[in-house]
């Protein structure tokens, strides 16, 4: 993309209303812009971020052997009586009456519409177990929506739903859940801790919540800091393997994480050695719950077992904050001059400035790696505009991407351009040719 064509309305000043770094750095790298309190449009490059982030998203869901679909945002009343949430629930959810003046809702969580698509068409064991999940908008009345899109009432959520025919097999799914997720979140550059939670109004015994520590979290976090070194990296994790998924869950849960909450300083301080206790603030991007037959019981879904028993089936439900998943990446990825973003998310791969917009072997130069990046499958912003230098660094910086090629007559003089790094800011001379394999060469993978 050139960003001569591009739609990307950044602004100079911070804005007043934006009290934490993500909302700032999104409004003014022209991300965002705000419809109305907690409602945002998402502009071009804010987009293009939030697609990564699904994308990302949807193919570890596939991997785990989850199945997407797309339900309504628009819910009737009647199912939520079914289960008895509806009066339970709380002046967050938005309801509405339809011109019939039929009661609905906008849906703020969809544990009952999943339920009464699976009583419809699912009536035996053999049909288990079974994931469905979609990615869609939801919507939460809160009190006082704000820091941009880490607290906005309409946001973007993926909600996934197990059924399975036992509790042991329920639990499976819950951990299959915790390991596909902390997948997800490293591939996005990010340290996400699982943390055993409260259920809130979805219920449910068991259910973890995911951490991303950065100062402007809501919660505070006591950890043993070696849980933050835990990688999956490349393990090929069979999930249809019990004992393997169930060990990388144990992996990531043994090593003491507590939010203030549920901190035991007894605990904390005979678990953990002095030098790693530490303390922060996290961010929550996720949350994983069984809560057995809360809803297929009221409900009746049930599924004939392999004796002519029917029985209820057992349920979970596990939500990763798409939208806000973005503004937590920022709050933790950046410096005082813009976001920094990792390459698993980048809306760009890479930028390319040119510091003489008009000089013919400088414009040919930049017109010749942005047409070598693109044709292998990689997505350049050219800032090809009639700006100052210092104007073109500084929207580089801004909007975060990983790596920026410079382009300027005294390098192409010696045969080279510059490749620098956004999060080092180290830079290296190359001839053009190797700067665009070096580009691929990281992005190889990913």
């Amino acid at each position: 993309m050139r960003l001569s064509r591009y739609f990307l309305p950044v602004l100079k000043e911070n804005p007043a209303e934006a009290q934490i770094v993500s909302h700032r750095y999104m409004l003014r790298a022209g991300m965002i812009k705000q419809a109305s309190a907690g409602i945002y449009s998402w502009l071009p490059m804010g987009y293009k971020v939030l697609r990564r982030i699904e994308q990302i998203v949807h193919e570890e869901q596939a991997r785990a052997g989850h199945l997407a679909l797309l339900m309504p945002t628009i819910q009737s009343a009647d199912l939520w009586r079914e289960s008895g949430r509806y009066d339970a629930y709380g002046e967050e959810m938005l309801r509405i009456k339809d011109r019939g003046g039929r009661d609905m809702l906008f849906s703020p969580t969809a544990e009952e519409l999943i339920t009464d698509i699976f009583r419809a068409h699912v009536g035996s064991y053999k049909d288990l177990p079974l994931t469905l999940y979609q990615i869609q908008w939801k919507f939460r009345d809160e009190t006082r929506p704000r820091f941009g899109v880490m607290r906005g009432r309409e946001f973007l959520m993926k909600d996934g739903y197990n059924f399975d025919v036992d509790k042991d097999a329920a639990l499976h799914a819950y951990n299959r859940h915790m390991v596909s997720y902390l997948r997800t979140y490293e591939r996005m550059g990010l340290t996400a801790i699982p943390m055993r939670a409260d259920s809130g109004p979805i219920g449910g015994d068991d259910t973890h919540e995911f951490l991303v520590l950065a100062s402007t979290g809501e919660s505070e976090v006591f950890y043993d800091e070696a849980v933050t070194q835990l990688k999956l990296g490349h393990r090929d994790i069979d999930y249809t393997d019990r004992a393997q998924v169930a060990a990388v869950c144990k992996e990531f849960t043994t090593l003491y994480a507590r939010t203030d909450e549920t901190h035991d300083p007894a605990i904390y301080e005979r678990d953990v050695p002095a030098e790693r206790r530490k303390v922060g603030r996290g961010i929550e991007v996720g949350q994983i719950f069984y809560f057995g037959t809360k809803y297929s019981e009221p409900m009746g879904a049930t599924v004939q077992t392999a004796s002519g028993e029917k029985v209820p089936v057992h349920m979970g439900s596990h939500g990763i904050g798409v939208s806000r998943l973005l503004g937590a990446i920022i709050e933790a990825s950046h410096d005082d001059k813009g976001i920094i973003w990792p390459e698993g998310v980048t809306p760009f791969h890479c930028g390319i400035v040119n510091l003489k917009q008009g000089d013919a072997e400088a414009d040919a130069a930049c017109e010749a790696i942005y047409a070598a990046l693109t044709a292998l499958g990689l997505d350049p912003l050219y800032d090809d505009r009639d700006a100052r230098a210092g104007e073109k660094f500084a929207t580089m910086d801004l909007i975060g991407l990983p790596w920026r090629i410079t382009v300027g007559p005294r390098g192409l003089k010696n045969g080279v351009v510059e490749l620098t790094s956004r999060r080092t800011g180290e830079s290296e001379e190359l001839p053009p040719e190797q700067a665009v394999a070096r580009i691929a060469e990281i992005y190889k993978g990913i």
